[in-house]
Parts: C-alpha cells; sequence; structure tokens
C-alpha cells in the first residue's frame, strides 16, 4: 500500500516550499517592471516636448479590466466548473487555486524566457499577467481530465511541465509561424486538452468503478458547478479579446465571441433535449457545451468573421459538445482507457480544433479588400507580404505542431506522474475530499475512509 500513502505532511509542504523559494530566486534575477509599470521608465521625459507621458496613456488602463475578467475565470470560473462531483468540491476550487497560483509564477518566467527577454531581463506588466493567466487556463483544462484521481503533488509535478511545453508550443506557433490564435482555440484549449488526455490515458485506473459512487453529482453539487459556467460565459469575450490590438480589433473579437456564446447556448438546450429519450435537459451538457462557443471562435475571433459566422460556428460547437458528451466520451473510456472525468475532449478539445479550422479557413479568405488599412493589425505578415494561402497554411501547421506537442508531452508527463511517489488515491477512493481535506462535521470523513488504513508519512519513515 505504499503507493497509496496520501498523508501530505511532508510532501506536499517539500514540493510547495521548495518550488516557490527557486521562483523567488529566479525573480530575483531575472525580472523587472515593465516601462509601463517602472518609476523610472514611465516618468522618463520627451526631450523634446518636455513633458512626460500622460497617465491615461498608461497600459493599465487599456489591459487592466480584461485581465480582471480573465482572472475571474481562472480562479473562479474553473474552480467551480469542476465541483460537480458531490465529494470533491474542497479539492476542485482548492487545487484549482493551488497550481494556478503556482502556474502563473512559473509561466512568467517560462513565457518570458521564450520571448519577453529585454537586456537579459524579463519585463512584466499586465500583459504579462494576462499571458501568464492564459497559460494557467490550459493547465487548468488538463486538471480537468484527470480530476479526482491525482494528489496535489502530482498535479504541480504536471503544473511544473505542462507550463514550460506550453510556453514552447507557443513561441512556435506565434514567434516562427506567426500564425494567429488571440483566443487560445490552439495554444490554450486544444494544447491543454489533448495533453490532459495524454496523462489520463497514462494514468488509467482498471477498477475506478470502485469509486463510481462518488464519481456523480448531486442537485447542490451542479448548482455550484452552474456558477463557473455562467462566470465563464459572462467573461468569455474579454478571455478572447484581452490581448488583441486596441481598438476594432478588441473590439471585433468581443462581438465575435459575444454572438458565438449565445449561437452556442441555443444548441446546447436543443440538443440536449433531442438526445434524451424523454427530451429532458442534462446539466451536465448545460454547464459545459453552452461555453464550446467561446472556444471555438478564439482563433478567429479577431479575424473578419463576421457576426452571422460566428453565430455558425457557436452553434457547431454546442452541437458536437453535446454529441461528444452524449456518444464520444463512453467510447473513449471503453475503447480508448481515457477516463475525462470533466469531458474536456467535448469542451476544449473538439470546439478547439473545430476554432484552428475556422481560424484557417478565414485567413484564406484575408485581403487588403476585406480589411483595409487593418490588415496589418490582424496579420502582419501578409501585410508584409506574406499571401493568404501561406497563412492558411501556417494556421494548419500549428494545429499539427499543437496536438504533436500535447500528445507527446502528455505521454511523457503521464509516465512521470505514474511512479509511486506522489500519494495518489487509491482507486476505492478517488474523487474523495476527505483523504486530503479535514472535513468540518466529519470526524472521519467517511465510514468508507475510516475503515482505510493510510500509512503515516511517520509510520512510513520508520518502518
Amino acid at each position: 500500500m505504499a503507493e497509496h500513502n496520501t498523508n501530505m505532511r511532508l510532501k506536499l509542504p517539500v514540493m510547495c516550499i521548495v518550488l516557490e523559494v527557486i521562483l523567488i530566486i529566479l525573480f530575483g534575477a531575472f525580472v523587472e517592471y515593465h516601462p509601463d509599470a517602472h518609476a523610472r521608465g514611465w516618468h522618463q521625459y520627451d526631450v523634446n516636448n518636455k513633458t512626460s507621458n500622460p497617465d491615461y496613456e498608461n497600459e493599465f488602463y487599456y489591459r487592466y479590466p480584461s485581465f480582471q475578467d480573465v482572472h475571474v475565470m481562472i480562479f473562479i470560473g474553473f474552480g467551480f466548473l469542476m465541483t460537480f462531483l458531490q465529494r470533491y468540491g474542497f479539492s476542485s476550487v482548492g487545487f484549482n487555486f493551488l497550481i494556478a497560483s503556482f502556474s502563473l509564477q512559473w509561466a512568467t518566467l517560462m513565457q518570458g524566457f521564450l520571448h519577453g527577454m529585454h537586456d537579459s531581463k524579463i519585463e512584466v506588466g499586465v500583459e504579462s499577467m494576462i499571458n501568464a493567466d492564459f497559460c494557467t487556463g490550459s493547465v487548468l483544462i488538463s486538471f480537468g481530465a484527470v480530476l479526482g484521481k491525482t494528489s496535489p503533488v502530482q498535479l504541480l509535478v504536471m503544473a511544473i511541465f505542462e507550463v514550460t511545453l506550453f510556453a514552447i508550443n507557443e513561441f512556435i506557433l506565434l514567434s516562427v509561424f506567426y500564425a494567429k490564435d488571440a483566443g487560445g482555440s490552439m495554444t490554450i484549449h486544444t494544447f491543454g486538452a489533448y495533453f490532459g488526455l495524454m496523462v489520463a490515458r497514462v494514468l488509467y485506473r482498471e477498477n475506478l468503478e470502485k469509486s463510481k459512487s462518488r464519481s456523480t453529482s448531486v442537485y447542490h453539487s451542479d448548482l455550484f458547478a452552474m456558477i463557473g459556467t455562467i462566470y465563464l460565459w459572462i467573461f468569455w469575450p474579454s478571455f478572447n479579446s484581452a490581448i488583441t490590438a486596441h481598438g476594432d480589433d478588441q473590439h471585433r473579437t468581443a462581438l465575435n465571441t459575444y454572438y458565438s456564446l449565445a449561437a452556442c447556448t441555443l444548441a446546447t438546450y436543443a440538443f440536449s433535449a433531442l438526445v434524451n429519450h424523454e427530451g429532458k435537459l442534462d446539466m451536465v451538457h448545460i454547464q459545459n457545451a453552452a461555453l464550446a462557443g467561446g472556444v471555438a471562435v478564439g482563433t478567429a475571433g479577431e479575424m473578419m468573421l463576421t457576426p452571422f459566422g460566428s453565430m455558425i460556428v457557436g452553434f457547431l460547437a454546442g452541437t458536437i459538445s453535446v454529441l461528444g458528451y452524449k456518444y464520444l466520451s463512453p467510447v473513449l473510456e471503453s475503447k480508448l482507457k481515457i477516463q475525462d472525468t470533466c469531458g474536456v475532449h467535448n469542451l476544449h478539445g473538439m470546439p478547439g480544433v473545430l476554432g484552428a479550422v475556422v481560424g484557417i479557413l478565414t485567413s484564406v479568405a484575408a485581403s487588403k479588400e476585406v480589411y483595409g488599412n487593418g490588415l496589418g493589425d490582424v496579420f502582419e505578415k501578409i501585410q508584409n507580404g506574406r499571401d493568404s494561402s501561406t497563412q492558411a497554411a501556417m494556421q494548419a501547421a500549428s494545429l499539427g505542431v499543437t496536438l504533436g506537442m500535447a500528445l507527446l508531452g502528455g505521454l511523457i508527463v503521464g509516465l512521470i506522474l505514474k511512479l509511486p511517489i506522489y500519494g495518489a488515491p487509491p482507486d476505492t477512493l478517488c474523487y474523495e475530499d476527505a483523504i486530503y481535506w479535514e472535513l468540518p462535521g466529519e470526524e472521519s470523513g467517511s465510514e468508507e475512509l475510516a475503515s482505510v488504513k493510510i500509512p503515516d508519512e511517520s509510520e512510513k519513515l520508520n518502518g
């Protein structure tokens, strides 16, 4: 039973303290304020006009409202979306909080090392905060695939590797291929989903049915999950438009996302009732598939997709997501042995791929006639001589690279996480808060948990 020593008395404190000390040292050596946040940098005088920059032109005032919305999505939206499990609410929100807090720090460094260095320093400002949250979002998507079956130490180890691979993939797509992916259909959703699915495949549990009684929801847990859904749905236009160019680009991205989500929601309700023999709605579909429109419009959000085009994308995304939950998820588990707790393949995987395809098709139509003087804001490479078909090819290549890195990376990281040293729960006690949390009003957590001998860390060291 040594592999099921779930006591975190030493494992988790050592992991958290060591990681944070390393982060502090690296931040001290490599990180400094962006000029927009630096007292000396911002108050440099214009030699000709003898004036300093007006405060209202600081990037903070353009980007911080979007950052606030993205931050709410990461910590409340994703956290509460995963509270549907009846006895795993503390872990869903709590572990989400833990790995997000670590990942945004590590992402700041990894993204900075690859494409944010200035004179050997990483300059941090509100835009780097948004990008770090984007990377964190990808990790949380992967978390959804292994929800309830992993320890907090495993999740931190997964985050270390996934953030690194995310930053490399992002660098290739945006700085080598010059692909466009403002809302992260490829970089965030596709990567996070297929990375997590591969990890879940490697960590497959043959006897997970022994925890089946805990893998379902109850009335109040589904209500809590809907809190996450509503937060994500409301703020998704900010998520997709957060780092697009100021002006029409940001405005257009928010509009496209807004209409895509609305159409997606109608499709979700329609097909949820249609696939049920009694015509009843399934809360799993409403909680998840209604968000797929935000995922699917991410890549093409800043492009001239048009409102009706966005609505078509959203409707398709909602449709494939519901059908995925109804028909594909059981096949993935029975045939491919992928135990996808949150159905990330249906919410992030397939809609992410759809979004990448929409980006390919929309970029083919990019021209001076369509975009006018705004072409350079969206497609700077086309503005500088690259033809639209080459841009579309780069978009397609980006999807291929993302899938390859996610699957290969997930395979390797899954094998690392399979080592019996992280305190993962046994098959009989998955989806159970009482393993890692003190539960109020419950002296022993649950009768089943109390009947299981979980070795104490000190016992293992002494024995």
